[in-house]
């Protein structure tokens, strides 16, 4: 039965009761063997069975009575298989009838979830597992009797428990001695077992002792699947779902049972509202997977390989055979016991063989994997087949750099092409009319000639090569794919050679560099696709990054050379000070040597007619400038200095000496460094469509290398300046840290004070050098200095490089064990004898070896950091893939309020509100503080501009939409989250914004520093080691608590410092609360910092020491808004740190996904649960209607997730599962019959339809 993939609409998954098992089933599979070994053919009856599964070769039966298509349908009455194709093999499946119930190994474990048989029975989970293998009986029905209560295990096999099973068992046979007569064979039986359950060393019969009880008191035992396939069947699930919620209104939701009940009420709940019934977590049937997903293949030598499946179902077939023969001989109980407890093993380890306490093993001892092996983990289903797929028109080589190539083409092997573009070219070869119709002689006359052509590389194929590579453009991926830019378009170029040559300006996006890297190239091949790559993959197109919307085509290494150099200026060079007609006169004197490329020349302003100049009058330039200037639109602004505006001293009047004017009044200009070039693009952006920007992106690129050629600019040892200031710094600091040395050995200082003081010392003199390092390099007379000009221009370098250079290595990081037990509360990870010379001077021996350490460890952070960084992306974008723009406005009331945020520890701006609130809509009206003009209207965009006007005027606070409350029923809207950043227009309906948000937090993981480290001054000093970098992000994103040392005491009331005293174990708090008359204490380690000092006001939720906050507890004092505050500034600061910045908006998207759900307290008259998860959104519309129909709204309280576990709590099942837990995920799914609406990326993926993203929304007609 196949089913059209596109008209699927939601996908549900549930529990498969027994006849739906058998209704899918074929026949029933009775022995266990697969195929004939002589004949190669299946067995009748068995695993391979054609009769159950379909014939092996299409339209033939197995006897070859009939054969062909003609008929199709038939059953053969000599051997009984069906007609049809083989494929039915891949689709039908068989079933084993089990001869006694078996429990289903996911519904009986604990791990990872608790077990659903114990949450429904409440049996503790160890004893249905005793129960189930055998170990223990329990008591299905006590009737009444006072002695044994319902559902209680009886543990006959642990000497030191069974006496109190014993004492009860003996109580209730001395009850039924009091109604047997004295000299009856019933009462000496009822002596003789109650003699030998005194003494646990008499051997005796339990079954008969139980067999005995049942028969006076009515009382039943059972032992085995088969016990508790009963007690499933007996369940009152509504009186137990009652009983729960009695209980549950008695006691208060921090007590350890209310959690126990709420997983109890909600597993009921879930049976209830699925239809699913219990006993169906105990299986009677099993089924037989098709046998095509489980082949049998034929080595070289003869021999056979099979599928881990069939060993398993071939041990269950022959396990379950047994039993049935054994049952109908009537077999005593204790043997039939032991064979229904392999079966119960053997069907396990089916399911879920990994998880046993000892796997079946094959004869190389690894475990065999089994149906759950199969589903999990990157080789398992979901994520090797469902998500992760092999294409076909594809290719890989190393790249090179393609310096005559434009932004839009990338250059392609000639060998790859004729491979990719081969079913092309051969159709061009044969075609015999023309484009208008005319008929032509084709160049080859069919396909076998025409591919000989193409393997012999003919002479007369290579124009039709060029026809056809223009009809289609090939998509490159660098891998990692980190974002988005990882993949664009180009339009293929023929080049020699192997390599494929990439752009120079495509390079940042890719992260790509020429020591070796390779890229793939794939082909699209459907009209969609190639229209697809044309208007939305091009290259040209991707002139903004998406994390921060700036310009990610900007020039860099010798391109930014070639820039500098062609627009520095120079006093008293030839050709200084003569004025020229036109800009081609003064480039053709330059060509001719008249004149200096530096030499500044003036040019009337007419001849500049169509800049926007400002004024009339000569303008101070150089011929460098006027040739840059050239490759800009004629209309753009004339680039003359890096502010890129004409300042007032650049244009003279007519009348004035420009040779005396230039010699005594003009001050130089800076030449355009790397970040100007960057704003550049920005204005062009702003004023261009994208094709123009590239052609002009071109032109600069040509420049930059032609220049830097022409600049000369080289490197040695001997150009670096001198330095030699730096020994008196290291003779203070030596005396210092020998005095240092002195103070330990008398016990004035412990010696993590000591370490500390040494650390913050050298990092101090380091900081001076650097200080003096800078001076050198801003120095004037060094300003024609090769290595100076790399550092200046962007293009390369930087002063910490050059201080290492020329002044001194520092200290050197060293590796740590983080865990190890040591009595020092200070992580040890810096050495703390400093490198006190350069690399010109050349290190020591001692300081070599030092270095190499640090070395060595930045290689394996490096490695590290790579894995860590590429989890975290993966879990961020499964987290936010559901994330997509659905609609223009959802018209909510409610906003954000966002202000400046400061790193409050050191008093720097980490990022502006200008830098906050652009892009952004309000969500009130903005005037001018007093006054009654209009800067922004409510719900208008706030552009740069403005954001820069709101912040020059003062406004210390806005009130700005943001995603975080965002009512779209699915997604968020347009307005919620602002412009797009690389457009610097409103998103797009249908953007996968989640995706972008995880890709543009994640991309730059790799860029961050992996451990604490010491940045010398207050940071570095004792109890300053707190998680920064990617551990203090994953800390934050995976809410994991922090560490005691690095826990930051936060107040719980509004009040004041009374006093810090000092205790035994630390230094104790007094708050007076200025509500209540009453003191809050806390107690802080001795090595806190404090932030706050006695005598001074607190807030709630105030720091009063530092270090990192616990989230939740900041979320139970002061509640939602200020823990996602807090998480956003913490973020911020851990990238802006580093010089990287992203948009907030993508931050707010996680922090929505991780905020976005409540617990519910009290369901008020709602058909929600007590504990139930809900999101956000749904308690406000459910609390709408409730209130609006007159009755009691929910209460609850909201919940933040860390990222491992919001796709766990996804309304999809699939996305979920093919992140983590997949055993966790389809249990609870199954059990509640959960629905996927195919809302989100992956699960429509894995279905291989189009995505509801982008053109994937377009082309299914939603729009």
């Amino acid at each position: 039965m196949a089913i059209k993939i596109n008209n699927i609409n939601a996908l549900r998954i549930s529990l498969a009761s027994p006849d739906r098992i058998r209704e899918w089933s074929h026949g029933e599979v009775v022995r266990s063997e697969t195929i004939n070994y002589k004949t190669l053919k299946p067995e009748k009856g068995g695993l391979f069975d054609e009769v159950i599964f379909g014939p092996i070769k299409d339209y033939e039966c197995a006897c070859g009575k009939y054969k062909k298509v003609k008929y199709r349908g038939k059953i053969c009455e000599k051997c009984g298989v069906e007609i049809t194709e083989s494929i039915t093999r891949r689709e039908r499946m068989g079933h084993i009838e089990l001869a006694t119930p078996i429990a289903h190994s996911w519904m009986v474990k604990e791990l990872p979830n608790p077990s659903k048989i114990s949450l429904l029975l409440n049996v503790s989970y160890k004893e249905v597992e005793q129960v189930v293998y055998f170990v223990n009986y329990i008591i299905l029905s006590a009737n009444g009797n006072k002695n044994f209560r319902d559902k209680e295990v009886i543990d006959l096999n642990n000497a030191k428990t069974s006496k109190n099973s014993r004492g009860k068992i003996r109580a209730v046979l001395s009850e039924i001695m009091k109604t047997l007569k004295k000299d009856s064979i019933d009462m000496s039986r009822a002596q003789n077992y109650f003699a030998r359950l005194k003494d646990s060393s008499l051997p005796f019969s339990i079954e008969e002792v139980f067999n005995f009880i049942t028969k006076y008191t009515g009382i039943r035992f059972g032992i085995g699947a088969e016990a508790i396939y009963n007690l499933l069947k007996e369940i009152d699930l509504n009186k137990e779902l009652k009983r729960i919620e009695t209980k549950l209104h008695k006691i208060e939701p921090h007590q350890v049972e209310f959690r126990k009940l709420t997983r109890r009420l909600e597993a009921i709940k879930w049976f209830l509202e699925s239809k699913n019934k219990p006993e169906w977590m105990i299986l009677t049937v099993i089924p037989v997977t098709p046998p095509d997903t489980r082949q049998i293949v034929q080595l070289d030598g003869g021999k056979f390989t099979t599928s881990d499946i069939n060993n398993f179902y071939r041990k269950i077939i022959i396990r379950n055979e047994r039993l049935k023969h054994l049952m109908s001989l009537n077999a005593p109980t204790i043997i039939l016991n032991n064979e229904k407890r392999m079966l119960q093993e053997s069907v396990d380890a089916l399911i879920d063989n990994a998880s046993r306490s000892k796997p079946i093993m094959s004869k190389d001892r690894r475990p065999l994997k089994s149906l759950t092996d199969h589903l999990k983990g990157k080789q398992g289903l979901f994520r090797q087949n469902l998500l992760g797929k092999r294409v076909d028109y594809s290719g890989r080589s190393v790249i090179v750099v393609g310096p005559d190539l434009n932004l839009d083409q990338a250059g392609i092997p000639a060998e790859m092409i004729l491979k990719l573009f081969k079913p092309f070219i051969v159709r061009e070869l044969m075609r015999k009319v023309d484009e208008f119709g005319n008929e032509i002689k084709p160049i080859a006359a069919n396909v076998k000639i025409a591919e000989q052509m193409i393997l012999k590389e003919d002479d007369e194929i290579w124009p039709v090569v060029e026809k056809v590579i223009k009809t289609r453009p090939v998509l490159l991926n660098r891998a990692p794919t980190l974002h988005r830019l990882g993949i664009q378009a180009f339009e293929p170029k023929l080049v020699d050679g192997k390599a494929i040559r990439l752009h120079a300006l495509a390079c940042t996006a890719f992260n790509a560099d020429f020591d070796g890297d390779q890229m793939a190239v794939h082909l699209p091949i459907t009209d969609a696709a190639v229209c697809e790559a044309r208007n939305e993959l091009l290259a040209s197109n991707h002139i903004l990054g998406p994390k921060d919307g700036k310009p990610i085509i900007t020039p860099t290494q010798d391109m930014v050379i070639g820039l500098y150099h062609l627009s520095r200026e120079d006093k008293g060079l030839n050709g200084e000070g003569t004025i020229f007609a036109t800009v081609a006169q003064a480039i053709k004197f330059y060509e001719i040597g008249a004149i200096k490329l530096h030499a500044l020349i003036g040019i009337p302003t007419q001849a500049l007619a169509s800049k926007e100049l400002g004024k009339d009058g000569i303008l101070i330039t150089t011929v460098g400038k006027m040739i840059l200037n050239e490759a800009f639109p004629s209309e753009f602004t004339y680039i003359n200095n890096p502010s890129c505006q004409i300042a007032d001293q650049e244009i003279i009047e007519r009348n004035v000496d420009l040779r005396e004017y230039i010699k005594n009044t003009y001050k130089l200009n800076k030449p355009i460094a790397k970040k100007t070039i960057s704003n550049i693009i920005m204005m062009l952006y702003q004023r261009y469509n994208t094709s123009q920007i590239a052609k002009t992106m071109d032109k600069v690129k040509n420049l930059g290398f032609k220049f830097s050629t022409k600049s000369g600019v080289t490197m040695s040892v001997f150009d670096l300046p001198k330095y030699d200031k730096k020994h008196e710094y290291f003779t203070v600091a030596d005396q210092k840290v020998a005095k240092f040395t002195q103070q330990y050995k008398k016990g004035l200082l412990t010696d993590d004070e000591r370490y500390v003081k040494v650390i913050d010392l050298w990092s101090q003199v380091k900081d001076q050098v650097t200080g003096d390092v800078e001076k050198i390099m801003n120095d004037p007379a060094n300003a024609d200095n090769s290595v100076i000009i790399m550092m200046n221009s962007g293009a390369r370098g930087n002063v910490s490089q050059f201080t290492q250079l020329l002044g001194m290595r520092g200290l050197m990081n060293r590796s740590y064990n983080y865990e190890q037990k040591t009595k020092s509360i200070v992580i040890r990870d810096t050495i703390e004898v400093p490198i006190k010379d350069s690399f010109i001077d050349g290190l020591t021996i001692h300081e070599y070896y030092n270095s190499s350490y640090g070395a060595r460890k930045g290689m394996a952070d490096t490695a590290m950091k790579t894995s860590k960084s590429g989890y975290m992306t993966r879990k961020l974008v499964d987290a936010s893939q559901d994330v997509i723009v659905t609609e223009e406005d959802c018209g909510t009331t409610r906003g954000v309020e966002v202000s400046v945020i400061i790193d409050t520890n050191e008093n720097n701006v980490i990022e502006s509100l200008a830098e906050r609130i652009s892009n952004r809509y309000s969500m009130e009206d903005i005037f001018v503080p007093d006054s009654k003009e209009l800067i922004v209207a409510k719900n208008e965009i706030i552009t740069p501009e403005m954001a820069k006007r709101i912040e020059g005027l003062g406004i210390k606070k806005v009130m700005i939409r943001s995603v975080l409350h965002c009512k779209a029923k699915n997604g968020v809207c347009q307005h919620c989250f602002g412009h797009d950043l690389t457009t610097n227009k409103p998103i797009e309906i249908g953007s996968a914004i989640g995706v972008i948000a995880a890709q543009s937090i994640g991309e730059p993981g790799t860029q961050l520093n992996l451990r604490t480290f010491h940045t010398g001054g207050a940071s570095g000093s004792e109890g300053g080691n707190i998680a920064q970098g990617f551990e203090r992000l994953k800390q934050l994103f995976d809410m994991i608590p922090p560490k005691p040392f690095e826990l930051a005491i936060i107040s719980e009331v509004n009040g004041v410092i009374k006093a810090i005293n000092v205790s035994d174990n630390g230094y104790l708090i007094e708050v007076a609360n200025s509500e209540l008359d009453e003191v809050v204490r806390y107690t802080a380690p001795f090595n806190a910092i404090f932030r706050k000092k006695v005598n001074d006001h607190v807030n709630m939720g105030d720091k009063i020491t530092e270090g990192s906050v616990d989230i939740n507890k900041l979320m139970r004092i002061c509640g939602i808004k200020a823990a996602r505050d807090y998480i956003l500034k913490e973020v911020q600061k851990v990238y802006r740190l580093q010089g990287i910045e992203i948009s907030d908006k993508y931050i707010e998207i996680i922090i929505r996904q991780m905020t976005n759900r409540m617990k519910v307290l009290n369901p008020g008259d709602s058909d929600y649960f007590i504990g139930q998860t809900i999101s956000i959104n749904e308690y406000i519309r459910a609390n709408k209607q409730l209130l609006l129909d007159g009755k009691n709204p929910i209460t609850a309280s909201n919940l933040i997730y860390g990222l491992d576990e919001i796709p766990s709590h996804s309304e999809s099942f699939l996305s979920a599962a093919s992140f983590q837990d997949t055993k966790k995920v389809l249990t609870d799914a199954a059990i509640r019959s959960q629905t996927d609406f195919m809302n989100g990326l992956k699960e429509n993926v894995m279905l291989g339809r189009l995505i509801p993203a982008g053109t994937g929304i377009k082309r299914r007609g939603n729009l």
